[in-house]
């Protein structure tokens, strides 16, 4: 959040935002909860979905029953009007309107039980749970109470059991809507971060995706399609987590980075905030705790190309090169430091540790071995 702006409260969201739904129907969903597989994204692609209700309609129809069954279909070309929407009684209409006609929730099978046949709350749960787990005898016992009680409400025993059918068919296909409700309503909050926070929704998405590579490059993907820049990763500016820079550009997570720890990354992080960039190799190799920070996690953040910065021609060939005698030289400043230790200008100023060589005359890597060696490191060119 920008400085003195007020912390997004997500229940307070407006529920028919128009950037979320246009989001939703152009189906650029991928990170959005629930809603990010190929699959889903097809019946999104056919429902167009422009309300609460019908995210939480969609979570309910794509499983395999309803796409099996024939229901998913019928509930979109209802709802575009290709087909005509029928009620098979007068009283169900209100029970039924929001889902074109279609029994959609088990919900809807105890409130039909209650209007058509009289059936208490309880009751109607106990048949709804009767038709879930499609025991014979018992479904026989309920049938003969549904028809009973809607017959003295009117409806003939032919409409009656007819009735009874349909509501047996899709109570094994139903959902539960209070369910589908709350996967629905997350589904349309991180869209909703999605449309209007795309930087910051994204880097949070990659963040907690940082231990899985191919996630992280199908992440990466997506950013690049909603025309965001991922900035490589750079021991100046990264964080352990993907961070946003602006409202185009996220920095890079160093916790992303193959074999680097913890510990390190925060040494890194912490003495650039204490005291600012890094302005060479030795300079980092001074600085960093080389406790935390070994010769195998150094050499792995010159090969994802994360201090590129220290060298004037971003040459990792040369960085690598260099490396070993940099540390070694930072090691053994470290080393009379802790010994009590300084040299002639160390007490004055520590921070001016004298340099330990100019950098080598080293060929840069041709392209292949620059991308051989970030795939090894970040498990991706």
């Amino acid at each position: 959040l920008e400085q003195g702006q007020e912390p997004i409260v997500l229940e307070e969201l407006p529920l028919d935002d128009t950037a979320t739904f246009q989001l939703l129907q152009d189906c650029k969903t991928t990170a959005v909860f629930q809603l990010e597989s190929g699959g889903i994204k097809d019946q999104i692609n056919n429902l167009q979905p422009d309300s609460l209700n019908e995210i939480i309609a969609l979570v309910a129809l794509y499983r395999p029953g309803p796409l099996e069954s024939g229901m998913v279909g019928d509930y979109v070309e209802r709802k575009h009007g290709r087909s005509i929407v029928s009620y098979p009684h007068d009283d169900l209409e209100p029970i039924l309107k929001p889902t074109y006609g279609v029994i959609l929730y088990q919900e809807q099978v105890m409130q039909i039980a209650q209007v058509l046949a009289g059936y208490s709350l309880g009751d109607a749960d106990i048949l709804r749970r009767a038709m879930g787990k499609k025991k014979a005898s018992e479904m026989a016992k309920q049938r003969l109470v549904f028809v009973d009680g809607a017959s003295k409400r009117g409806v003939s025993d032919e409409l009656a059991n007819y009735i009874f059918d349909q509501m047996e068919t899709f109570a094994g296909y139903g959902f539960n809507k209070s369910h589908s409700a709350a996967y629905a309503l997350i589904a349309y909050q991180t869209a909703w971060l999605k449309a209007h926070y795309p930087a910051a929704f994204m880097a949070a998405v990659l963040s907690a995706d940082m231990d899985t590579t191919d996630k992280i490059a199908s992440l990466i993907r997506e950013c690049r399609l909603m025309g965001l820049n991922v900035l490589p990763p750079d021991i100046n500016q990264s964080s352990y987590a993907f961070k946003m820079v602006d409202e185009h550009s996220i920095s890079y997570g160093l916790g992303a980075i193959k074999g680097i720890g913890n510990a390190a990354i925060d040494s890194i992080v912490e003495e650039r905030a204490a005291n600012g960039r890094y302005t060479g190799l030795d300079d980092f190799c001074n600085r960093m705790d080389l406790k935390k920070a070994n010769k195998r996690a150094m050499e792995t953040l010159v090969r994802s190309g994360s201090m590129d910065i220290l060298d004037p021609d971003h040459n990792r060939a040369r960085l690598l090169h260099d490396l070993p005698r940099c540390m070694h030289a930072a090691e053994q400043t470290q080393r009379d430091q802790e010994a009590g230790q300084t040299d002639l200008f160390g007490s004055l100023q520590p921070s001016s540790i004298s340099k330990s060589g100019e950098p080598s005359d080293v060929k840069p890597w041709h392209e292949l071995q620059k991308l051989e060696a970030e795939k090894e490191s970040l498990g991706l060119y």
